[in-house]
C-alpha cells in the first residue's frame, strides 16, 4: 500500500511560500511557509503533519493492541508534540511526545501499560521516526 502527497514551493526560504496536497484530497493546496514553520503564520508545516500522523497512528495501534488483549476502548484521546531543534548538523526532529488519556472499561493498569508501550513501539510512524519517542499514558 502506498500513499502519496505533493508539495510545491515558490521563492526563497524566508519570503517563499508553498502548498501541500494529498491524493485523498484532505489537504488540497494547503499553505505552508517559513512563517508557519518557524513563527506563527497561518497554515501548516511538516512537523505539525508528522505530529498528526503520529497521534493517529498510535491511537489505531493501541486499539489493535487492546483488541488482542480482549479489551475495547470507549475513547482514546492522543496528542503528539513534535520537537524541531537546530543541532550542529542542522535542523532535526528530535522528539515526538505522545500524551494519552484513555477510557477502557475493565482494563487493569498492567494490561493498559503493556498495550500502550507495545503501540508506541509498533506504530508504523514510530518506526519511521529516528527521534526519541516518549509517552505519558493515563486512564480516566
Amino acid at each position: 500500500m502506498k500513499r502519496k502527497a505533493s508539495a510545491v514551493w515558490e521563492g526563497g526560504l524566508k519570503d517563499g511560500k508553498g502548498t501541500i496536497s494529498t491524493d485523498s484530497g484532505v489537504l488540497s493546496d494547503t499553505q505552508y511557509s517559513f512563517g508557519t514553520r518557524f513563527e506563527q503564520g497561518k497554515g501548516t508545516n511538516p512537523e505539525e503533519l508528522i505530529a498528526a500522523a503520529h497521534a493517529g497512528c498510535f491511537a489505531m495501534a493501541l486499539s489493535a493492541q487492546l483488541d488482542e488483549a480482549g479489551l475495547r476502548a470507549e475513547r482514546l484521546q492522543v496528542s503528539a508534540t513534535v520537537s524541531l531543534e537546530k543541532l550542529e548538523t542542522g535542523w532535526s526532529v528530535t522528539e515526538s511526545h505522545l500524551d494519552l488519556t484513555a477510557r477502557i472499561p475493565g482494563a487493569d493498569q498492567a494490561a493498559f501499560d503493556k498495550a500502550a508501550n507495545n503501540a508506541k513501539a509498533g506504530c508504523p510512524i514510530s518506526k519511521l521516526l529516528k527521534a526519541n519517542i516518549t509517552l505519558d499514558a493515563r486512564m480516566e
